[in-house]
This record gives structure tokens, sequence and C-alpha cells, in this order.
């Protein structure tokens, strides 16, 4: 499957994937949840070529992940901040730093303190509906018929 059709497809993981699912994406996305903002500070954190950091900066305020915001007028420079839809990336990237944490061997790589009551935590999936902690054994998925239909047609 090429990027071209995780693109086109009727799942919204695949089509999630094909537009941050790119490391260095993933890499601009941490930098900003830990309140990287500057070109040349991405730079420096992420160790992306400028060329490789502006495409992916410029794609990702296409994708309205980042906005563009002038901070010096003389000469011009511009700082990238998260949108909304960009912020709503937080739990996926916190997913990632729990699985790394527990599965790559270096745990405590950022310390996460609740801002409303200074508890150190750790964020969790939780049911809307009855607020118990749950994980893949207690969900169950019903997949669509776009998706049903897309499955069928890629096992012939």
């Amino acid at each position: 499957m090429s990027r071209a059709d995780l693109a086109k497809s009727s799942c919204s993981l695949s089509r999630a994937v094909e537009r941050v699912g790119d490391p260095w994406t993933l890499m601009i996305l941490r930098e900003s949840f830990l309140g990287t903002r500057r070109f040349e500070d991405f730079q420096r954190q992420t160790g992306a070529s400028p060329h490789l950091l502006s495409q992916r900066l410029k794609q990702m305020c296409q994708d309205e992940i980042l906005r563009k915001r002038l901070y010096c007028d003389h000469p011009q420079r511009f700082e990238y901040v998260l949108t909304e839809k960009g912020r709503d990336l937080w739990p996926m990237i916190m997913a990632l730093r729990a699985w790394g944490d527990k599965w790559l061997g270096r745990p405590y790589s950022v310390r996460l303190t609740h801002k409303g009551c200074g508890a150190e935590m750790e964020p969790q999936l939780c049911c809307p509906d009855c607020g118990e902690p749950i994980g893949a054994r207690d969900v169950a998925a019903d997949i669509g018929p776009d998706l049903q239909f897309e499955r069928n047609r890629l096992r012939t």
C-alpha cells in the first residue's frame, strides 16, 4: 500500500498515519508539545536538515496542525504554534511516549505533572461513561461498511 493509498483509505487511522506517521513529523510534534516554536530550535532539537525541516513544517502548516506566526518584523521571523487540530494529537504522542518508556528501556525521558493539582501522572485511556481504565482487550470494534469493503477488496 502506497502513501497515496493511505491518504485515500476509508480508514481514519490510515489517513492519520499518512499525515503524521513520518518520524520527523513526530519529532516536530514532540518538540511543539515541549514548547519549541522557532525553526532553529526545531532544527537543533530534532537534528533534521534545514531542507527536511522546512518541508515538514510547511506540510504541517498546510495540514493546519501548526500555524506560522510572525514574531519579528525586521528581519521577518516566524514561529510555529500548535493549532487546535495539532493539540488534538497530544494523546497519540503520550501513547507513543508511554510505549517507549515501557518497552524500549529508557523510562523517564519526560516527567508529567498535572498543572491542576501538582501530582506527577501518567495519562491513560478511560471509558468516558464509567471512568474505568481501558486497554485493547476491553473494547470491541465494529468495522464500518466502507472499511469492510476496502478490507475485502484487499483480500483478493
